[in-house]
Parts: structure tokens; sequence; C-alpha cells
């Protein structure tokens, strides 16, 4: 499995859809910045097919140090994006792998 960044992507589509990486790199920064404004103001964006993006609150905790147990840790409460795939991307993934394990 690879890492694709940013500018990965950029390449991808520019080539695919014969546009110039800047155009194509402009709307992906604005797409991003203006996912990132809509959950920082806590709406929940939904892409259909796709998934969905919302803030939730993740609540205080007692971790624990694994090299001295005995001493809890507090995790404080915190906000934290949450994703959950739509219900074509999920089909996709797991059909995807399965394929693999099919061919063994």
């Amino acid at each position: 499995m690879a890492t694709v960044t940013k500018k990965k992507l950029i390449q991808k589509i520019s080539q695919a859809r014969g546009l110039h990486p800047n155009d194509v790199r402009n709307v992906i920064q604005a797409f991003l910045d203006e996912m990132t404004d809509s959950l920082t103001q806590g709406d929940r964006l939904e892409f259909r097919d796709f998934g969905v993006f919302e803030v939730v609150e993740r609540k205080q905790k007692i971790g624990r140090n694994p090299k001295n147990a005995d001493v809890p840790i507090i995790i404080p409460a915190r906000k934290a994006v949450k994703f959950t795939p739509g219900k074509k991307m999920k089909q996709q993934i797991e059909s995807d792998l399965r394929a693999p394990a099919e061919a063994q």
C-alpha cells in the first residue's frame, strides 16, 4: 500500500483530465479549506456514496503508561473529526479486500 499525497493526487487528476496542475491544485486547496471551515463551525459534511465527515466530542478517559501501569494518565475531553464511509465506498473497499484473499 502506498501513501497518496496531495501532490500525487494533483498530478493524477491533471493528467487524467488534461488540466493544468495549478488549476487542479487551486480547486483541491479551496475544497479542503472549505471543508475545514465547515467542520470548524460544527457543520456535518455529507457526500453521497462517499461518506460523512462530522465533529464529535471525545469524552475524558483514563489511560495507562505501559512502562508504569500503576500511574493513571487523564486524557482530556476533546473534539475530533469522525469519518463514516458511504455505502458505495464500503462495498468497493470490501470487494477489493476480498479479491486478493480469494486468489490465494
